[in-house]
């Protein structure tokens, strides 16, 4: 089942690259559950909904955003990922003005599989390294 669950990861990652939300969705659990949504999104939302709303305001941040998988693993019925994201900030974020530069995420995220869908996520990532490319903050 490891290389199923692992597969079901980058289908869900390529559906992003795609902005195919609607696959996006196909593969989350009713319940699913982000445990480290993105700031951007409505905190007040959770699951698929929750997804789709952090989903739709990344997109008006980040235009030509690609996840490149460097690492999987699986362990049981979690797949942990190393993954970095690349696009343009084209959009404010947390009232960062779009700077068009290209930016770079490197982080590790974690999904629980069950019954052929992603019913949990954790992640960390870089973020003071994505602030710094967007002008946010100066680089050290």
């Amino acid at each position: 089942m490891s290389e199923e669950n692992k597969a079901l990861v980058r289908k869900m990652l390529d559906a992003a690259d795609r902005s195919d939300l609607a696959a996006i969705e196909e593969l989350l659990a009713p319940d699913y559950v982000d445990h480290n949504p993105p700031p951007f999104q409505n905190p007040a939302l959770r699951g698929v909904e929750g997804s789709r709303d952090g989903f739709n305001a990344a997109t008006k941040i980040f235009s030509d955003w690609r996840h490149e998988v460097l690492d999987q693993f699986t362990d049981g019925d979690r797949v942990i990922t190393r993954v970095v994201g690349r696009g343009k900030h084209t959009g404010e974020m947390l009232g960062i003005p779009a700077s068009n530069n290209d930016v770079a995420m490197e982080g590790i995220a974690i999904h629980r599989i069950a019954d052929g869908k992603v019913v949990e996520h954790w992640s960390q990532v870089d973020a003071l390294g994505l602030l710094t490319q967007m002008g946010a903050i100066p680089a050290p």
